[in-house]
């Protein structure tokens, strides 16, 4: 295993495991170092005006701002050293905003959360975690995983179809309160489909719900007693007081083989002579394993170490016996088709890291197939976690753009080209937009790999790159189908698709439709100086269950331009009372 001369790191508990700020004087880059707190704020603003004048006006290099608790008149905002923070307190302290006069003042940093509840639990007397209870942690770890574990799959199909009415309820609300004018059109849509604001059609899933999933991010740790190697997940958050992981062996929605591969790497690792990372002290090394599993049974794994101080030379020995590991020693039974060993090191004091991959064994991919192409996935590149359900998905979303040949197709947040590549031979061409370059390198060879002409793939972020895309669409409709992460659509791309007069339809899929609707209401508010072009409002909506088990639930929602939608009400009006 590893090579003697590496200093084994301990993780015995010292005092600074009960100083709450003793993660204050590690090397590694924390926003709260260099905090202060503003205060005389106005009572209406927002956050983004007021990151506005820090950073334009005022020439400030913040780190972040911090959002005040509501109805506090102050805020704390970070820096990335003390020569910034103290620049700040001057150039802040006494100018007027908004007719409130603002000062600044050096903040106290937050308490480790970790530590703090330790010390709580200590004066309590309480000798055991409050994560700890009469649950063992085979089954704690399947109710955080998979709290629908037990349920039954149909009764599961009808908790997420009720979820996503009570979710589509909330946003027709809220697009009444921020848009008066579209009372009339969203009061008819009530009537129509039961108080919803458009069509929710039955649910749609798969028949496979087991081992479902073709990857899953693993944390390298200890379990409860802190005396085994474990690689799990963790059965608590940091800030509860746990840092304990627990078993995978018994999760319904994890395949055999990687379950297989894990345990054979957790061998790896408890012979090695480095401990696992330590996220309290920040001591240790062993850090995460990412998986990936393709049908064809191609399997990658990342193996991620945190650097600390090992040299080059001893980086490099660990890679060696990785690689010699799973190709020819106890390692050959996992099968690994892909291996990459991820080295992640401390944050700058700039707060920049320093992560990198190197491939050390089998192919630099693995192929996936999805609706009878083949796909190759890059270690970085998003692919859906659901290869069944995904297939489900796509379907689903061409059933809701109804694309001809004379459309052209916005892929927004287009991954590796899974979606548009999809969408190819039923549009006239496909133009996809993405910010990991690793990912569109995946879809151009996707494309050639399942000889495909009419898809153009782009790097960059969709709010810088969109317009200039969007002008080399040549086909006289426009539609976009955006599939962006939780957060949602950038405001700026979203304001630039709402302007595209081509486009008609727009295709929305979203793994937390709660997180979405800030997007979907801003979509659908009054033209104005701001927000060009006629609203898009929803006119139908597929919920399909790609995550089994759990409580998740992806939502496609179809948009169309109001006046459009306002004649398709009238004629299913129509047709109804005849």
């Amino acid at each position: 295993m590893a090579d003697a001369n590496v200093t084994e790191t301990t993780t015995n508990v010292t005092e600074n495991d009960k100083n709450p700020y003793a993660y204050l004087d590690r090397e590694d880059f924390t926003s709260e170092k260099y905090k202060i707190e503003v205060r005389g704020l106005p009572k209406y603003y927002g956050i983004g005006e007021f990151k506005k004048l820090l950073n334009e006006k005022l020439e400030l290099q913040l780190c972040k701002v911090k959002p005040p608790r509501k109805g506090s008149g102050w805020l704390y905002v970070c820096f990335r050293n003390e020569e910034c923070r103290q620049r700040a307190i001057t150039t802040i302290n006494g100018i007027l905003w908004k007719n409130s006069k603002l000062t600044a003042q050096v903040a106290k940093p937050a308490p480790d959360p970790f530590v703090k509840r330790k010390l709580e639990e200590e004066e309590s007397n309480h000798k055991r975690l409050k994560t700890d209870s009469n649950c063992s942690p085979v089954d704690k770890i399947k109710f955080i995983t998979t709290p629908l574990w037990n349920m039954p799959y149909p009764n599961q199909l009808e908790l997420k179809q009720k979820e996503m009415k009570s979710i589509l309820i909330k946003i027709g609300q809220q697009m009444l309160k921020e848009s008066k004018a579209l009372t009339d059109w969203i009061t008819s849509q009530r009537k129509l489909y039961d108080g919803l604001p458009c069509e929710l059609q039955t649910i749609l899933s798969t028949d496979i719900t087991e081992a479902y999933r073709n990857k899953c991010e693993f944390t390298i740790g200890k379990d409860t007693e802190q005396n085994k190697v474990i690689i799990g997940f963790r059965l608590s958050s940091y800030a509860s007081g746990s840092t304990a992981v627990g078993p995978i062996d018994d999760l319904c929605h994890i395949p055999e083989s990687m379950k297989v591969a894990v345990k054979i790497l957790e061998t790896f690792i408890r012979e090695s002579n480095l401990e696992p990372f330590n996220p309290v002290n920040h001591s240790g090394y062993w850090r995460q394993v990412t998986a990936r599993i393709t049908r064809a049974n191609h399997l990658m794994l990342i193996v991620g170490i945190q650097a600390q101080e090992l040299s080059s030379d001893e980086l490099e020995k660990l890679k060696s016996q990785l690689r010699i590991f799973f190709e020819t020693g106890k390692g050959v039974d996992a099968h690994v088709t892909s291996l990459y060993f991820q080295t992640l090191d401390k944050k700058s004091i700039g707060g920049e890291s320093n992560d990198t991959l190197y491939h050390i064994s089998g192919t630099e991919y693995i192929e996936e197939t999805l609706l009878g192409m083949k796909f190759q996935v890059s270690p970085q590149a998003f692919f859906q976690v659901n290869t069944l359900g995904a297939e489900v998905l796509y379907k689903a979303a061409i059933g809701l753009a109804e694309p001809t040949m004379d459309t052209s197709l916005l892929d927004v947040c287009c991954g590796t080209g899974t979606i548009g590549l999809c969408f190819s031979k039923h549009c006239g061409e496909v133009l996809g937009i993405e910010v990991t370059p690793d990912a569109i390198k995946d879809a151009k060879e996707n494309a050639v790999k399942n000889n495909i002409t009419n898809c153009e793939f782009f790097v960059g972020k969709a709010e810088d790159i969109l317009s200039p895309v969007i002008q080399r669409a040549t086909k006289s409709n426009i539609i976009a189908i955006v599939d962006p992460p939780r957060a949602g659509l950038h405001q700026k791309a979203l304001l630039t698709l709402r302007k595209v007069k081509k486009l008609n339809r727009l295709v929305y899929i979203s793994c937390d439709p709660r997180a979405a609707m800030r997007n979907l209401v801003d979509l659908a508010r009054p033209s104005s100086k701001q927000y060009l072009g006629e609203p898009l409002v929803p006119v139908k909506a597929i919920a399909v269950d790609m995550f089994p088990h759990t409580k998740h639930c992806e939502l496609i929602m179809c948009l169309e331009r109001l006046s459009k939608a306002m004649k398709s009400n009238e004629c299913t009006t129509q047709e109804n009372t005849k």
